[in-house]
């Protein structure tokens, strides 16, 4: 009995063992049947790779593509993504967006963004601003240049990367404007179908245009879109310095042509106004996914260019050349576009310079020297011409009993030694004094220097007139006296 109880127990554990592999089994049909149906699902390896010098605005605009009012900034290589939605079939994926810092000493991250593997599925976007238009060019070529140098270190066999130049010789030439093609009807491909490099469409080449000679003669191998930012700030060039329709032409048609070098779009963008933010997104899941695409070249208005890739041709750029007069379209950039000497020009706050604390120091020692001493009046300017000052009357004082009430011995003078009144600390006392000293001087001793004749007669005068007002005074002082005391008489009793 024993070894059957062993031989059930086995089976039993024979029987377990099947079941874990049966449930094993149904998870991996599970997981390749969603991989088999994954094929019509959107791609989750293509990328979008952003170039460009910093406060160009690169972090910005992709916030904006996000759907996000604050962008996060940070610092070498930044990665986002993007959601993707496919209406016509409801499906979802997250487009991948690495953002490399404008210092060139990060130039040697791009081996972590663009590689061999990712190169098929990679769109390159190449971003400058129009608050510096005097850059746009120089940084275009500086990062186009960047771009060359990694492309050619990367391991892409050269059978390989004459193929992806080839698909874009053909996306360019395919280019058939909204309406008139497939292009604006198409859904996105299925399968292993990739908008970024088609492929051969056999027979069709036969029936395309030649390209010129200009277009695409700097092909990658991969696409490129170049977006200008901040186009509102077209309206201060043209305010403050004094840009004119035909300087904003000539920038239009260099970047056109440098685009047309690369094979490159070209877009004007303000996410301050909300200019073509829009429509770069539907142009690059156009692009990158073959989703349908109905928006035609946009070259109206200054500020929302436009410029799909295969769309132009250096017939069409010519017709920028009718409004440049004071320039030529071959001039070189930087000698039209010349970057202002200061910035004062932009900068609508005017710079205040403080002044040097000793000299200030020194004016208000200057200034408080010329100001009079308090209690003291400044001295009268001396003319060559002096007005003569007329003379004011002689105050004259009449003390009564009113006004003043007398003392008590206000009836008896005060008499020195020599029997003759003296002069007390009153008016008539000081008057006194005056005129008596008048009075001792004769005109013989008038001076050290001999008086003229005209002189001893107003010295006469003033001594006739002295004696007088002095005889006047003991006149009045007496009468003053006589008052007081007949008043005193007939107020005492009998």
């Amino acid at each position: 009995m024993a070894p059957i109880i062993e031989k059930e127990d086995k089976m039993g554990n024979f029987k377990e063992e099947n079941n874990v592999d049966d449930s094993e089994n149904l998870w991996a049909d599970i997981l390749s049947e969603v991989q088999s149906g994954s094929a019509s699902k959107l791609p989750t390896t293509r990328t979008v790779l952003v170039l460009g010098d910093n406060e160009s605005g690169k972090t910005t605009l992709i916030a904006k593509l996000q759907g996000l009012e604050e962008p996060k900034k940070g610092s070498g290589l930044e990665y986002y993504y993007i959601d993707v939605k496919d209406e016509y079939r409801d499906e979802q994926a997250r487009l991948n967006v690495w953002v490399l810092d404008g210092d060139p000493h990060h130039t040697g991250l791009l081996k972590y963004a663009l590689k061999e593997d990712t190169f098929s599925d990679t769109l390159v976007m190449l971003v400058v601003s129009m608050a510096q238009p005097w850059a746009l060019i120089e940084t275009l070529n500086k990062w186009s240049d960047v771009l060359r140098d990694h492309v050619d270190k990367l391991r892409i066999p050269t059978d390989k990367m004459q193929e992806y130049e080839q698909s874009l010789i053909r996306v360019y030439q395919a280019y058939t404007e909204p309406g008139d093609g497939p292009i604006a009807t198409q859904a996105p491909p299925r399968g292993d179908i990739n908008p970024l490099h088609p492929p051969a469409a056999g027979s069709e080449e036969e029936h395309v245009l030649p390209l010129g000679e200009l277009t695409l003669s700097r092909n990658f191998g991969i696409p490129i879109v170049v977006v200008v930012t901040k186009s509102d700030a077209i309206s201060m060039l043209e305010k403050e310095l004094d840009f004119k329709d035909e300087h904003l032409d000539f920038i239009q048609q260099h970047i056109r042509k440098f685009c047309l070098k690369h094979g490159a779009a070209m877009f004007y963008t303000s996410v301050k106004d909300e200019r073509n933010c829009d429509l770069l997104y539907r142009y690059l899941v156009h692009r990158i996914y073959g989703f349908p695409f109905t928006s035609p070249a946009l070259v109206v208005d200054k500020d929302s260019v436009f410029v799909p890739s295969g769309w132009d041709n250096e017939k069409k750029i010519s017709i920028l050349y009718e409004n440049m007069t004071s320039m030529k379209p071959d001039d070189p950039f930087e000698d039209v576009i010349n970057k202002p000497s200061t910035r004062k020009v932009v900068q609508r706050d005017a710079e205040i310079t403080a002044e040097d604390e000793q000299v200030f120091l020194m004016k208000q020692q200057t200034q408080i020297s010329k100001q009079p001493v308090p209690g003291t009046s400044p001295a009268p300017a001396v003319s060559c011409e002096q007005t003569p000052v007329p003379r004011q009357p002689r105050p004259q004082v009449h003390k009564t009993p009113e006004r003043t009430p007398a003392p008590a011995n206000a009836g008896t003078p005060i008499r020195g030694k020599d029997g003759k009144p003296q002069a007390g600390n009153t008016t008539e006392g000081m008057l006194a004094n005056f005129f008596n000293s008048l009075l001792s001087k004769t005109p013989g001793q008038a001076g050290p220097t001999s008086m003229s004749g005209a002189e001893h007669i107003d010295k006469a005068a003033v001594t006739r007139d002295a004696a007088a007002e002095l005889e006047r005074m003991t006149r009045g002082k007496k009468t003053i006296d006589s008052n007081n005391t007949s008043t005193d008489s007939q107020g005492s009793p009998s």
